[in-house]
């Protein structure tokens, strides 16, 4: 929350070997013995201030933190009434939060947190701040993972009661989230802002209907981010697609800050900086220079006055 000295670059996102490799000066080999040591000396060749990840392609062959086989289930097709009684053996959110082992989780959590804080600390020079980026913090409507897209979005439209519930498991499991990002805030082993957030819109607004979002999922979100702000964290939303329909809905529930544009959606720096929190104060931006319109085509000096 201070002035800073310099643009801060927000680091982690690169899953191409090769680069990673040209940035560290590191062989292939060498990375994949160690594929987040090099990272790390990569991104602190870079100049980068904070990572919300390592992300670390699946195969040698491949330079994605994803791949073919990351959405086949979304091509899956179960059967509906094998989600439905899913959904109906989950656990209550009340019981999902009674059951949350708190100081086992919190223990493992902040270990994962000083360990990898201590690894940028070792390398010489200008600290990196490890703040990984907590996506099961805000709740969940996305449940492509189990019941593919279309079971998803059926449940969503024919199956209120149900569709209800697995939002509310989800809000649930996001404040369990919460809880354990508020300690680590509090006892100085995160920073005082988190990213965050799922991508529930494609390039032409949200897959599910922002009606359902606000009735069941807002009140989700909402809970769970008054734990951050109490914390002094703010919360800043992962806004991949056309978000413009759900950016009021999600500052309204205290998200203070966007990252993730695409201007080919409408999502531009001019239209989210006109924004305010709830609290009347600028939203924090993370980013962008777009990899769509931006970095391959702009030149060096365009892109230095860009990210002016």
């Amino acid at each position: 929350g201070q002035v800073p000295d310099r643009t801060p670059i927000l680091g982690g996102w690169i899953a191409n070997p090769a680069a990673i490799c040209a940035f560290s000066g590191a062989t292939l080999k060498e990375y994949w013995a160690n594929p987040r040591e090099v990272s790390l000396r990569a991104y602190h060749a870079l100049d980068t201030d904070g990572l919300i990840d390592l992300f670390v392609p699946r195969h040698h062959d491949d330079f994605r933190c994803v791949d073919h086989e990351t959405y086949l289930h979304g091509a899956a097709r179960l059967p509906i009434e094998d989600a439905l009684a899913q959904i109906e053996a989950l656990p209550s959110a009340a019981e999902t939060e009674a059951s949350f082992d708190f100081e086992t989780e919190y223990a493992a959590f902040s270990a994962r947190l000083r360990e990898t804080q201590a690894l940028c600390d070792a390398l010489p020079g200008a600290p990196m701040v490890w703040m990984p980026a907590q996506w099961a913090a805000e709740g969940r409507v996305t449940w492509y993972h189990e019941f593919g897209y279309e079971g998803t979005f059926e449940i969503v439209g024919a199956y209120p009661e149900h569709a209800r519930k697995m939002v509310e498991v989800g809000g649930a499991r996001g404040y369990n989230n919460c809880r354990l990002v508020a300690r680590a805030v509090r006892e100085g082993l995160y920073p005082h802002a988190m990213l965050f957030g799922e991508d529930i819109c494609s390039q032409r607004g949200p897959v599910v209907s922002p009606r359902f979002l606000e009735r069941y999922y807002a009140p989700q979100l909402a809970r769970n981010i008054a734990l951050l702000l109490e914390a002094g964290c703010r919360p800043v939303w992962h806004s991949d697609g056309d978000v413009r329909s759900l950016v009021d809905m999600l500052i309204a529930c205290g998200v203070q800050g966007f990252q993730g544009f695409q201007p080919e959606c409408g999502m531009t720096l001019e239209y989210i900086t006109a924004k305010r929190t709830r609290e009347g104060r600028p939203l924090l931006i993370f980013g962008p220079l777009a990899v769509t319109t931006e970095l391959p085509f702009l030149t060096a000096d365009e892109i230095y006055e860009r990210a002016r």
